[in-house]
């Protein structure tokens, strides 16, 4: 390389002198100096530690929870930074949203690092960062919202995500069309997306284009990019409390608590008095309903409908006798509220069908589980001791009232009115009594006509059985 008249090589030269004419100009920095002259990370303190984020997998509604702890720890600790570490196909939109507003309300500097791949939710994840970075062979993009079928969304909703990149685009200075063609197929990139392609960018064109400010092959070269070489690094995991939360509002288990307290409740409305199957029940919505609550997903509006409900059941087992219009509507109520508390705060047709659908999976299940212990549990050799098997017939000589024959056609007389029933004193004995007609007064002679299950009727008699002796006699 031959040098030039100051000493230094040509490139190094037209270099300096490009970034002097700029400055006295206050014009823009080219583009191909950005990266070299942007502005450096402050260096970290003494005993400061990086705080590591990992999101891997599906982007579930718990999610959410555990990156808001994990930014707020860093920002009580005084971290210089928080890298969120993304290996994700996407999620649910609702959970990125809620993720996105804490990354741009965040007191710490946020940092992607895009290790594989950040798709479609996970793509929204990583703009709403400070800085992004990738790996080697790593992809963002493919952002296009998608129903339960895996079939593209309704405009409305393509719409909406289409702004909201754009924003995230705009708050970094990148080019918003870039931003957009991630999420619709329609928008024409020049240079970089034709229409009707879906916008994915390699690790390479991201950082061509500037969507990714840097490459790095590992976290050890990220903090050295990052001008944090010597700091700790720190890697933050759910907890116990998140770990349940993420369980409880996972699409396989919320049906199986639905169902449970589905079956709680019915065993109840069937049963005289509050039981276990009551408590488990209720236990197992309000497991359902505190879970999606935690994340966002169920409000008070949710949680005041499903005690409505809980409380027109409990009138309708405890209060009122029968299964009436307050138990149709307490159990409708619960329903709704089961259907609310699965859909986001914006829910479209298909998130409102795909609840309904677990909801009617949870009460086909409720169903065949009835089946199941009505048909199989008394037959049960594990649980034979719960079911009486043992039958007392009349045949085999069991009797709920001693058979009275012989008081039939027997004299006596009210000793109470009969209004209908009473009780008459019938050869020296005082037995409750119905009569056969018209209501009768104390000390009206009677004579029995018949006597069963334990009824003994009888009917006005003509002659007392003092006069009945007497002719006798």
């Amino acid at each position: 390389m031959k040098p030039g008249m100051t000493g230094l090589p040509a490139p190094v030269l037209a270099l300096g002198l490009a970034v002097v004419a700029a400055s006295v100009s206050d014009g823009p920095v080219p583009p191909a100096l950005g990266a070299v002259f942007a502005p450096s990370v402050p260096v970290a303190q003494s005993g400061a530690t990086v705080v590591r984020v990992p999101i891997s997998g599906t982007i579930e509604l718990g999610v959410a929870p555990f990156v808001a702890r994990a930014l707020s720890e860093a920002a009580e600790s005084g971290a210089p930074a928080v890298i969120i570490e993304l290996d994700t196909p996407g999620g649910r939109v609702d959970a990125a949203w809620k993720i996105i507003d804490d990354l741009r309300d965040a007191e710490v500097p946020t940092y992607a690092y895009v290790n594989r791949r950040a798709l479609s939710a996970g793509a929204m994840i990583a703009l709403a960062t400070d800085r992004i970075y990738m790996r080697p062979g790593s992809t963002i993009g493919a952002a296009t919202p998608v129903t339960g079928e895996g079939e593209k969304a309704p405009e409305k909703m393509v719409s909406a995500m289409r702004s909201e990149f754009r924003a995230l685009a705009e708050e970094r200075g990148l080019d918003p069309l870039i931003a957009e063609a991630m999420v619709d197929e329609s928008i024409e990139v020049p240079g970089v997306s034709e229409a009707g392609r879906l916008l994915t960018l390699t690790t390479d064109e991201a950082t061509a284009i500037g969507v990714a400010d840097a490459e790095v092959r590992d976290l050890i070269e990220l903090l050295e990019v990052m001008r944090l070489p010597a700091a700790p690094v720190r890697e933050v995991q759910p907890n116990w409390a998140e770990a349940i939360v993420r369980f409880l509002t996972n699409p396989a288990v919320a049906p199986l608590l639905l169902s449970l307290g589905f079956l709680g409740l019915i065993v109840e409305v069937r049963t005289p008095s509050f039981g276990v199957a009551g408590a488990v029940g209720l236990a197992s919505l309000a497991a359902f309903f505190g879970a999606h609550h935690l994340v966002h997903l169920a409000g008070i509006e949710e949680i005041l409908l499903f005690g409505a409900g809980a409380v027109l059941i409990a009138l309708e087992v405890l209060v009122i006798p029968g299964f009436g219009v307050a138990g149709i509507l307490g159990t409708a109520a619960i329903l709704g509220a089961a259907v609310m508390g699965m859909v986001g705060q914006v829910p479209t047709f298909d998130q409102v069908f795909n609840a309904a659908g677990l909801v009617s999976l949870s009460i086909i299940l409720v169903g065949v589980a009835t089946w199941a212990l009505v048909r199989h549990l008394p037959r049960s050799n594990r649980f034979s001791g719960l079911f009486l098997r043992d039958s007392t017939s009349r045949e085999t000589g069991y009797l709920s009232v001693p058979p009275r024959e012989d008081l039939v056609g027997a004299l006596g007389v009210t000793s109470t009115d009969l209004r209908p029933t009473g009780v008459a004193i019938i050869n020296d004995e005082r037995i409750h009594v119905v009569t056969e007609g018209p209501w009768l007064e104390t000390g009206t002679p009677i004579r029995v006509l018949e006597v069963a299950s334990g009824r003994v009727l009888v009917r006005r008699a003509k002659q007392s059985p003092e006069s009945e002796q007497r002719n006798e006699v």
